[in-house]
């Protein structure tokens, strides 16, 4: 009599399977990813002891979903840039080497005059739009570049979430022209696993999608542009690892890959449909947001709903590999 033997696939064996057909990049839809993130975000304030700010932003993605379908012309890459970062294994349109259209600036400021109209008239927040609206164009480029570089020092706190929320709509459009311009061939796999393949930019998080082929397959989501790209589960989004994985949430820690147990007794469940991947290995952590948990999560939002989560692993150590630009620390010193 002969015995087989089936051996169980592990968690990143499924994702690996599955990234194999699922697709590699999900890119920005602009005139629907803002809106979607604006209706989180109120799902989310509500309660919420950052209700105020998390609605402020609310009203900033829906003045993004307002311009989007209005942006300016945008030069885009041409064939030869197309081919030449596909030589380099790089992204066509990488926010430290593509060369903004100043035309950015137009989208910016018509983001804020529809931002304006849904502020109460003379609230510190209309003051600082409308400071922003009347600002020299060469500052903005300056604050533009401390935000995307990640400089703190003379960064001007108040203006910094819109001014990334201006530098989010011009990347998203630029990535969804780009592509419709060249097609698939646009944009493709890079040298840098843990970076937009379109942007370079670092994602904010990570997200675990339902329905069809993407059924359980994992995608980090771009800070900048939007982008999804599929990376493979229980592992470290900042160092590569596949060691020392651990979730945390603001109930407690997970093993990698096990369900939360429940006190008293009761079945065991998946946990929150956020939690932190933290890596033992590198000391760094990113989000995942579980569409399986909540199927209307959405990464910017549910980072920003969650940063008490932040603030518990700073205090254990541990360093975010993400980032979200809509929410700014700043050192007022220097030029």
């Amino acid at each position: 009599m002969t015995t087989e033997t089936t051996r169980l696939l592990s968690p990143e064996e499924i994702a690996v399977r599955a990234g194999g057909e699922a697709a590699f990049l999900r890119l920005p839809q602009p005139r629907s990813m803002f809106a979607e993130r604006g209706a989180r975000l109120r799902q989310r304030a509500a309660g919420h002891p950052m209700r105020d700010y998390l609605m402020f932003v609310a009203e900033l993605a829906q003045a993004q979903h307002e311009t989007a379908g209005s942006m300016p012309a945008l030069a885009l890459p041409d064939a030869a840039a197309i081919d030449a970062a596909e030589a380099a294994a790089a992204p066509p349109v990488a926010v430290n080497g593509w060369r903004r259209d100043p035309a950015w600036i137009d989208g910016l400021r018509a983001m804020l005059a529809a931002l304006s109209k849904r502020l109460p008239a003379g609230s510190p927040a209309a003051a600082v739009v409308e400071r922003l609206r009347d600002a020299d164009p060469a500052q903005v480029d300056l604050q533009a570049d401390r935000v995307l570089a990640g400089i703190p020092v003379g960064l001007d706190v108040a203006t910094a979430p819109m001014i990334a929320a201006g530098l989010q709509l011009y990347w998203s459009t630029l990535v969804d022209r780009t592509a419709q311009a060249h097609g698939a061939r646009a944009f493709g796999r890079t040298g840098a696993a843990t970076r937009c393949p379109c942007c370079g930019s670092a994602p904010t998080a990570s997200v675990l999608r339902i329905g069809g082929d993407e059924s359980g397959t994992r995608y980090l989501h771009c800070s900048m542009c939007g982008t999804q790209w599929h990376y493979v589960r229980i592992k470290c989004a900042h160092c590569e690892s596949t060691k020392g994985i651990h979730y945390q949430t603001l109930e407690g820690t997970e093993a990698a890959g096990k369900p939360v147990a429940m006190p008293g007794g009761s079945a065991a469940r998946r946990g929150p449909a956020v939690k932190a991947e933290c890596c033992d290995e590198c000391g760094h952590y990113l989000k995942i947001v579980q569409m399986d948990v909540d199927a209307e999560v959405e990464p910017v939002a549910d980072d920003l709903a969650t940063l008490p989560l932040d603030l518990l692993l700073s205090e254990a150590g541990k360093t975010s590999a993400g980032v979200n630009p809509l929410i700014v620390f700043g050192d007022p010193g220097g030029d």
